[in-house]
């Protein structure tokens, strides 16, 4: 299989076949806003993710089901009007696909029409393909997201690994050919074993993005906040901080403070 990496002006839903095809592992991060989106995207990142993790890091919410329809489009159009070359995908919050196809679709296209994004994610694989294919039959491009899907998180119980049992196995791999098959252009795997996550890889032609999942996968996401360090209270086994920005944060705010208190800011050279 050939490495070879090629310069992509702009991300569609085709380069990221094309990463696949050749061996190209695909970057993937979160943003909710125009200031950050715009440093993402200039960085080179592929794939920008408005999660509905924005009810966690933004809202301050303890799981991701309150944030509303609105909500999600209102963060995604900041994220639109920063990029310039990568993908967006935007997701569908809860209750706003689960019970009705029809609903579903009216969701996706108030999301594409409204915030201007990509594509749209949705959670779970076989009890929602009703609704994946009406999407996709508007010509809606979708992402699909199993193993721990945090929707989902009071049927579950726990954010612990999902599908280390036979059973929940077997199931996740038929879901996931299940997605390829209707037509869903990706698909992330949250936090489950990475053996399980490289078979799935190699067994679907679509890539898998994981979180969690091991290095086996065509690509990786994390939370942007998580992974700049801003939050200092999570900390699962898959994270890797790349800054320490609450320490830097706090620290920079700190001295603000005190030159503010101390009269040193601002100085003669800050005035008019």
């Amino acid at each position: 299989m050939s490495t070879a990496k090629k310069d992509y002006k702009r991300i569609t839903t085709k380069s990221l076949f094309d990463m696949k095809a050749n061996g190209e592992k695909i970057s993937m991060l979160t943003a909710y806003d125009f200031t950050m989106a715009k440093i993402v995207d200039s960085a080179g990142v592929d794939v920008i993710l408005v999660g509905d993790s924005a009810s966690n890091v933004m809202a301050g919410h303890e799981t991701t089901l309150p944030i509303t329809l609105d909500q999600m489009i209102y963060h995604a159009s900041g994220v639109v009007r920063a990029i310039e070359r990568a993908l967006v995908v935007v997701d569908l919050p809860f209750g706003s696909y689960q019970s009705d196809p029809k609903e579903a679709l009216r969701s996706a296209i108030r999301i594409m029409k409204e915030s201007g994004g990509h594509a749209v994610k949705l959670e779970g694989g076989s009890e929602i393909k009703e609704s994946i294919k009406r999407i996709l039959n508007a010509g809606i491009p979708v992402m699909g997201h199993l193993g721990l899907t945090p929707q989902s998180i009071y049927k579950f119980g726990t954010y612990s690994v999902r599908a280390k049992e036979e059973e929940e196995a077997e199931q996740l791999i038929e879901d996931a050919k299940l997605l390829e098959k209707l037509g869903c252009f990706a698909l992330v795997l949250e936090k489950i074993p990475a053996s399980l996550a490289s078979k799935v890889a190699k067994t679907i032609s679509i890539p898998v993005i994981g979180i969690g999942a091991g290095g086996g996968v065509d690509g990786q996401v994390l939370v942007i906040h998580d992974m700049l360090g801003m939050n200092n209270e999570f900390s699962p086994r898959f994270l890797r901080r790349y800054l320490n920005l609450y320490e830097q944060m706090t620290t920079a705010i700190g001295n603000y403070v005190a030159d503010v208190k101390s009269s040193d800011f601002p100085n003669i050279h800050e005035q008019y």
